[in-house]
């Protein structure tokens, strides 16, 4: 142990901020396996129809998380080990990791930003191909190809239509939305609200995630330069 004082003191405050932060890259690379996962985009994202399969832009976001979570599990191990063993190389190493963490988390946040509504609107595309095909009297070979899509989205989500629904998808309702009744159609749901809602709550709980976990770094980043000066500086370190 050389050092002392007030360099003590961050010493132990890096040491518990990287515990922190090995706890989030566990939390983060839970969260990341569950939106994976999850029944409701799990359904909705392996589904393929015309030879066409559904938008899974959302997964790129959800790999991100994957691999950063794993490798903040890592880097905040070395972090901690670091720390208590006063080493500067290891510290040295640490740091070096957290900046090329800190960019990439800025990188997707931007990458996140510019596509935010792109998810969403690629799967109402895919759901709009589906509808016209399935509402088309002419019977075409598709049809009940798109029929089973659309039902897929109407139990997974507890939707029913678009919202601006013609009088000939009113006739095939029953159909199309086995599960409801005349009356529940008129107060269900579109399907683009929905889509919308499911997909804008979880990029929401991605980009608070990246929030708290930028917080972190940037603290660790200035106890980690600190911590470095302070083993430089102290007597029996030369």
């Amino acid at each position: 142990m050389v050092v002392a004082g007030c360099t003590k003191c961050i010493k132990y405050m890096l040491f518990f901020f990287n515990f922190i932060f090995w706890l989030a890259g566990g939390v983060i690379l839970g969260v990341a396996l569950w939106l994976r996962h999850d029944s409701k985009t799990s359904n909705l994202l392996i589904l393929q129809f015309e030879g066409q399969q559904a938008p899974s832009t959302f997964y790129i976001s959800v790999y991100i998380l994957i691999a950063v979570g794993a490798v903040m599990m890592l880097v905040g191990f070395l972090g901690c080990y670091g720390a208590i063993q006063e080493s500067q190389c290891l510290l040295g190493t640490f740091f070096f990791f957290l900046v090329i963490l800190f960019a990439c988390e800025v990188a997707a946040a931007m990458w996140g930003f510019m596509n935010r509504d792109t998810i969403s609107k690629e799967l109402i595309n895919f759901y709009d191909s589906a509808y016209i095909k399935a509402v088309d009297v002419s019977g075409t070979p598709s049809k009940d190809a798109a029929i089973k899509v659309l039902e897929v989205f109407h139990t997974t989500l507890d939707c029913c239509g678009k919202g601006d629904d013609t009088a000939l998808f009113k006739q095939v309702v029953g159909t199309l939305c086995p599960r409801k009744s005349p009356d529940d159609f008129l107060k269900s749901q579109s399907c683009h609200d929905k889509l919308i809602e499911l997909f804008s709550e979880k990029l929401y709980l991605i980009g608070l995630a990246a929030l708290v976990v930028a917080v972190i770094m940037i603290f660790e980043m200035i106890f980690t330069m600190v911590l470095c000066c302070g083993i430089r500086n102290s007597p029996g370190v030369y």
